[in-house]
């Protein structure tokens, strides 16, 4: 899998729905209509995102790997 910085995944959300709320410290944060629970992004500078933590918001947001595409 490819590794994505926090602001990349952030567009990748955005572009799937989900709609940027707030910043919370170093948190963006997004919901989506219809989910009744929000999604918490890392973001520090460009740096990239763990693997584990990429696949747990993935899971949460319900993407596949093909979406990232």
């Amino acid at each position: 899998m490819k590794s994505y910085s926090g602001k990349a995944f952030c567009k990748v959300l955005e572009k799937h729905g989900w709609i940027f709320i707030r910043v919370n410290g170093s948190h963006h944060v997004y919901r989506k209509k219809g989910n009744n629970f929000a999604i918490s992004v890392p973001v520090h500078s460009n740096q990239d995102l763990g693997i584990g933590i990429l696949k747990s918001i993935m899971k949460q947001a319900n993407l596949t790997e093909k979406d990232l595409i």
